[in-house]
This record gives structure tokens, C-alpha cells and sequence, in this order.
């Protein structure tokens, strides 16, 4: 039963029914994803570049439409390589789907870009995915994209939360460990 719950705690999107990580005067403007050189790595499911950019695209803004402030940022984003795992050996062989994807983000109103080289990350697919007989068997390819895209959502917005909180990148005038809703609940 523990197993179970530390399992379900792995996956991207669980956090998405609680409130927003605090990201200061965050708005997401354009959510741009682009496959121009994605690469399958061998023995991956097939899935559709058009269907890979819907996915993460509905991700992205699953995530960051709850962030109200009032700056704009631009996203765009590369999905580099995927590996969607095919159905294994239960127990010995069972494969784990992976991305890699890079992210550009832009400041709208300094009109800059934030990323001056495309920030990298490498998303795993999450244990509540199948851990001992694998997603392959358990999973559509498009499922186990969609949780794909979901935990690269999550990175990116661990990623931004860091920048914010060490380079202040989405302070507009309040502490950068504060939300809008929270600056303007301490100052009333």
C-alpha cells in the first residue's frame, strides 16, 4: 500500500489541483513547441510530431495558465528526442519511456531573452507508470506521452522557480518568493 502511494506521488501532474508554486509576476504568453529535429530513438513507439507538439503545448498551459501576474514570458520549446517504451519482459525487461527537450524563455516587456542558450532537460517517465511490467504493456503511446509532457511541465517549472529565486527573473516590484495574490494579501 505505501508502495502504491509513493508510486502515484512520481507522476507530473499531481500537484496541478493545489495552488501554483510561487513565481512572481508570471504570465505565460506564447507557448511555442516546435519537432523540426526530433529524434526517435530506436525501438521507441511511433508517435506523431503534430501530436507530440498538442500534447506538451495542453501541458504547458495546463500548468502555467494558473499564474496571474501581470508580466508576460514566451516559451518556446524543442522536443529534442523520445523514447515511448515498447512492451518488455515483465519483471526483467521493462522499459522506460524518456524526452529531452529544450526551453527558450523570453521577457516580453525587456523584450529579452531570459535563456541565452536553450535550457536542456531529460524527462523520465514516472514509476506509477508500470514499474514492474512496464508502460509499453500498460499504456498507449499518446498516454505515455502525455506523462512524459506532464513531468517535463513540472521540471520547467522547477527550473523557472530557481531562476526566479536566485536571478529574480519574474520580479516585478514584490519579493521574487511571492505571488501577486500573496504581495497583495500582506500589503492590505
Amino acid at each position: 500500500m505505501l508502495l502504491c502511494a509513493v508510486l502515484a506521488a512520481c507522476n507530473g501532474a499531481r500537484d496541478l489541483a493545489g495552488p501554483a508554486v510561487p513565481l512572481g509576476d508570471f504570465k505565460l504568453g506564447h507557448n511555442i513547441v516546435v519537432t523540426p529535429k526530433t529524434q526517435k530513438v530506436p525501438l521507441s513507439r511511433e508517435l506523431d510530431k503534430e501530436v507530440m507538439q498538442t500534447m506538451l503545448q495542453e501541458a504547458v498551459a495546463e500548468r502555467f495558465a494558473r499564474y496571474e501576474g501581470t508580466g508576460l514570458y514566451h516559451f518556446g520549446i524543442s522536443i529534442e528526442s523520445y523514447f515511448l517504451a515498447p512492451p518488455g519482459v515483465p519483471v526483467v525487461a521493462a522499459p522506460k519511456s524518456a524526452m529531452i527537450i529544450r526551453l527558450s524563455v523570453w521577457d516580453d516587456a525587456r523584450n529579452e531573452k531570459l535563456t541565452p542558450k536553450a535550457h536542456q532537460i531529460t524527462v523520465l517517465e514516472s514509476l506509477d507508470q508500470g514499474p514492474l511490467v512496464g508502460s509499453g504493456y500498460t499504456k498507449s503511446a499518446e498516454e505515455q506521452f502525455k506523462n512524459l509532457s506532464q513531468n517535463a511541465v513540472k521540471q520547467i517549472e522547477n527550473y523557472l522557480v530557481a531562476r526566479n529565486k536566485e536571478e529574480r527573473w519574474f520580479d516585478r516590484g514584490f519579493p521574487a518568493a511571492e505571488a501577486p495574490a500573496e504581495a497583495e494579501a500582506t500589503e492590505g
